[in-house]
């Protein structure tokens, strides 16, 4: 996690858990106005920043803060030749050879990638363990670089100019809302037709470049169908459904009719001599970090720590957790029970009973806020009550910030009143033996022995729930799938 502070101790109104949308997607959204700090990403890291260090002025201080808000630069010599091998071929076979890319690789779980203005391309490290070869790996950079050709950034940009000048003449000459609403919802449906337009002409354009690079054109459609898979799982995953959350599935969704798509683009070039370069891409990546980074603070179940800053908490029974650039975020299955983790900085002087009543949030009940005690820390707590939802609140002092843990349901029963308590009271400091034995998962590339089966070697995977179908996702496996003897897999370690 890499916290980010409010500029100061009250939300924007915006931003405020108020009355109707007081809904748990609210209450996980991200706000745009925190500033970052940098808690996780060490000096060293931003250091070797290379591309930071070619970019122009304008550009280096987006580079900084999209590198920032994913958790810095991860390093690998071995990965960085192998996908500087991959661009440089996809280079040459693109339609502008004279572009020079920059590739940053981001140290994140998330599934993403991206590309700005002049050819800087991002990737993250969990979309690089999704994939399982070259071919793969080449049709999600192949299709990053389509954007750039086609200055799809550049478009978009003057698209959105566009839509809020047409917004603006609507919301001032428009007398009826009722056709001020339907113009207004038929911009921004063309405004999302357009965005889809370019997505399906970068997959095009990628699969392309990929096949006159002399990759595997069928990579694209192979990897699309992961995603898909790997989606279908993370929809089980209260947290994952929040609209807030956007990554490259959420924005490439691999839809059946798009992986059709890309299967009937990849057969006008045919794969007769296509290579996939499995086996540089697998050593490539053995060894790479998996999941989250401890640096930056690591799920492990219900439970959360965070080494740098020395404190690990454990959300109630049910909660499944995920790790963001903002908060550490939880949900229970059904989605009727929420919580969120964050960081502010408020002045030593400031009484805790006195911020919760300050303003950050709305519907504060004056007569529940209490001054506590939690393991040794000062600590405050309250009820926040809306229209549809309401909120058990505390707030620990710890250090110098001041840890805000906010536990959302629909109506607060002692049940589970009595069970955000007992959560609030795991959080504690956390030792120097304990903290040594944090390590992250890793990718470990195995071969598959004589008595092995995808059942066999699932039981190895260090992963809290879904053993198996994590596996055959990780690599691309069908559920009935046979393994050789010698075959080489991905397993997520410790």
């Amino acid at each position: 996690m890499m916290w980010r502070r409010e500029k100061g101790a009250v939300w924007p109104a915006g931003f405020r858990l108020a009355g109707a949308a007081l809904a748990v997607s609210l209450l996980l959204a991200s706000c745009s106005t925190l500033e970052t700090d940098r808690f996780g990403l060490s000096e060293a890291s931003a250091a070797r920043d290379d591309v930071a260090r070619e970019l122009p002025p304008e550009q280096r201080k987006e580079h900084e803060r999209l590198v920032a808000a994913y958790g810095g630069v991860y390093h690998s010599p071995a990965l960085e030749a192998q996908i500087t091998k991959v661009v440089n071929r996809l280079v040459s076979a693109s339609e502008r050879p004279d572009i020079h890319y920059r590739v940053t690789i981001l140290n994140s779980p998330a599934i993403n990638a991206f590309a700005l203005p002049g050819g800087t391309l991002y990737v993250t490290r969990g979309l690089i363990a999704l994939a399982n070869d070259d071919a793969e790996l080449s049709s999600v950079l192949a299709h990053e670089m389509a954007h750039v050709i086609a200055r799809h950034a550049a478009i978009r940009e003057a698209q959105v100019r566009q839509a809020m000048i047409v917004s603006r003449v609507i919301s001032d000459v428009v007398q009826d809302p009722d056709l001020g609403a339907l113009a207004l919802a038929k911009n921004k449906i063309s405004l999302a037709a357009f965005s889809r337009d370019q997505e399906l002409e970068a997959d095009a354009v990628g699969v392309g470049i990929s096949a006159r690079a002399g990759y595997d054109p069928y990579g694209a459609s192979r990897f699309l169908a992961t995603m898909g898979r790997y989606a279908n799982l993370r929809a089980g995953n209260a947290v994952s459904q929040s609209k807030d959350q956007v990554d490259f599935i959420s924005s490439h969704p691999a839809t059946p009719e798009r992986v059709s798509l890309a299967i009937t683009n990849a057969s006008q070039y045919g794969a007769q001599s296509a290579e996939r370069d499995r086996g540089d891409f697998l050593d490539a990546i053995d060894g790479m970090v998996y999941g989250d980074d401890p640096k930056e603070g690591y799920v492990r179940g219900r439970s959360f720590l965070h080494p740098n800053l020395g404190f690990t908490f454990t959300a109630p029974e049910g909660f499944s957790l995920e790790n963001t650039a903002q908060a550490v975020l939880g949900a229970t299955a059904s989605g009727k029970e929420a919580l969120r983790l964050d960081a502010v900085r408020v002045p030593g002087t400031t009484p805790l009973a006195t911020y919760l009543s300050s303003g950050w949030i709305d519907g504060v009940d004056p007569a529940s806020i209490q001054a506590m005690n939690i393991n040794g820390f000062p600590a405050a707590t309250a009820v926040a009550r809306g229209q549809q939802w309401s909120f058990r609140l505390y707030a620990i002092r710890f250090g110098s910030d001041v840890y805000r843990l906010v536990f959302a349901a629909r109506e607060i029963t002692p049940q589970n009143d009595q069970a955000f308590r007992a959560a609030a009271d795991t959080f504690r400091r956390v030792g120097t033996e304990e903290i040594k034995n944090v390590k992250p998962l890793r990718i470990s590339v195995v071969r598959v022995g004589l008595t092995d089966t995808v059942e066999r070697l699932a039981r190895r995977m260090a992963v809290p729930d879904k053993k198996l179908e994590r596996f055959l996702i990780l690599n691309g496996l069908d559920k009935d799938a046979k393994l050789k003897f010698g075959d080489r897999v991905k397993i997520v370690v410790e």
